[in-house]
C-alpha cells in the first residue's frame, strides 16, 4: 500500500468500475464484483490489488502473484493464477495507470491552506525563513533551518540539524539528520513513467517515496525522483553535486560522489563508495559494484563490477577504452602523417 502520509486512498472500487474506466474486458464477467483497494506491481501485489503484465521478463511473477486482478493481453489471459481475475486489454500498463489514478492520489498543499499547517510538528530551534510552506502532518527536527520560499510537503519528515536552501521543494520524502539540500533542488516529484495508450502517451502514477539517509548533500537544482513503487534511497554521507538527476527507484549506497550533470536512470543499484565524473550517464536497471569509478561523460549501459574504473560511451573498462581511443586516433590520421611529424 502506498504510504498514507503521502498518498490519499481513494478506494475501494469494484473491478467492474475499473473495467468501465479502462475499456478492458473481463475474462470471467462473474469477477466484476471483486473489491479492489490498491494498484501494485506483480511482485508486491496482495489480496485486493490490481496489477499488470507488459513485459515478458516478468511472466514468472504472474504465476506467483497474489493480486486479485491483473491486466493482461488476450494471449496471456491463461497465465492468471487461481483467485486472480484476468482483465483483457491491448494496453496493460496504460490500463493499470488509469486504475492507479482512480485508487491513489498524492496529498497536495491546497489554495487556502495556512503556510504552516496546524498539524505540522516543529521541534525546538527550527528556523523558517520568509515564504516557507509546511504541509499537513510534516515533521521537522530540532535545529533545522529552511531557506526562503521552500516547500515541505504533506507528511514529509525532516531530521535534526538539516540545512535547506531557498526555493527547495520536498515531497513524499523521509530525510535523516544533518542533510544539506541546496537552493532550487527538487526532492520527491514523480519519476518519468510513461505508457502508450489508445489516446497517446499517459503518465504512470509514481507511488513510492524518497529516503535520504544521514549526512547526505544534494546540490543546487538537482532532482531526486520518488520511487515508482519501491523507494528511491540515497545512502549515508553520499554527496551529490549541482544539476544531477536521480530517477525513480534508484538505490545509491553510502559515501558515493556524483559530479555535476550526472544522470542515473530508473531502478539502478549503486554500491558504496562509487564515484561518478561530470556528465556521466547510467542506463536503467544497471548494477554498479562497491568502489567503482565512472569517468566523466561515460555512458554506462551494463553492469560494472566492484572496484573497476570504466569510461567511454558505451562505457567499458578504462584500459580497454584508452587502447581503443588510441587506436582510433592513430587509424584516423592521414597516410604518411606519422613520417612527416
Amino acid at each position: 500500500m502506498p504510504d498514507p502520509r503521502f498518498f490519499e486512498d481513494l478506494g475501494p472500487v469494484s473491478l467492474q468500475d475499473l473495467i468501465e474506466l479502462t475499456g478492458a474486458v473481463l475474462a470471467d464477467p462473474a469477477t466484476g464484483a471483486k473489491s479492489i483497494t490498491v494498484a501494485a506491481p506483480l511482485g508486491r501485489a496482495a489480496q485486493g490489488a490490481v496489477s499488470f503484465l507488459s513485459d515478458r521478463r516478468y511472466l514468472a511473477d504472474v504465476a506467483a502473484t497474489r493480486a486479485s486482478a491483473c491486466f493482461l493481453r488476450e494471449d496471456q489471459a491463461v497465465l492468471a493464477p487461481a483467485g486472480c481475475a484476468a482483465v483483457i486489454t491491448s494496453e496493460p500498463q496504460a490500463a493499470w495507470a488509469r486504475a492507479a489514478e482512480r485508487l491513489h492520489r498524492p496529498w497536495r498543499i491546497l489554495p487556502g491552506d495556512p503556510m504552516i499547517h496546524p498539524t505540522a510538528e516543529l521541534e525546538e530551534g527550527v528556523v523558517l525563513s520568509p515564504g516557507v510552506v509546511v504541509g499537513r502532518g510534516a515533521r521537522i527536527g530540532a535545529g533545522t533551518q529552511i531557506g526562503p520560499h521552500s516547500v515541505v510537503g504533506p507528511g514529509v519528515a525532516l531530521g535534526r540539524r538539516c540545512l535547506i536552501g531557498a526555493n527547495v521543494s520536498i515531497g513524499c520524502a523521509l530525510i535523516g539528520d544533518n542533510v544539506r539540500i541546496l537552493s532550487g533542488a527538487v526532492i520527491g516529484e514523480a519519476g518519468f513513467g510513461v505508457a502508450a495508450g489508445r489516446t497517446g502517451a499517459i503518465d504512470v502514477p509514481q507511488l513510492g517515496r524518497v529516503i535520504l539517509q544521514d549526512g547526505v548533500t544534494v546540490g543546487a537544482n538537482s532532482c531526486i525522483d520518488r520511487g515508482a513503487w519501491d523507494d528511491t534511497v540515497i545512502g549515508e554521507n553520499t554527496k551529490i553535486d549541482n544539476l544531477v538527476q536521480v530517477a525513480h527507484s534508484v538505490r545509491l549506497g553510502r559515501n558515493c560522489a556524483l559530479a555535476a550533470h550526472t544522470g542515473i536512470s530508473g531502478s539502478t543499484v549503486v554500491g558504496d563508495g562509487v564515484q561518478f565524473g561530470g556528465r556521466a550517464g547510467v542506463a536503467d536497471h544497471v548494477n554498479i559494484g562497491d568502489g567503482a569509478r565512472i569517468a566523466a561523460a561515460a555512458g554506462v549501459m551494463r553492469d560494472v563490477p566492484a572496484g573497476e574504473t570504466w569510461g567511454g560511451s558505451p562505457a567499458q573498462p578504462v584500459r580497454q577504452w584508452m587502447r581503443q581511443s588510441a587506436w582510433l586516433a592513430k587509424a584516423s590520421r592521414p597516410r604518411g602523417a606519422e613520417r612527416n611529424e
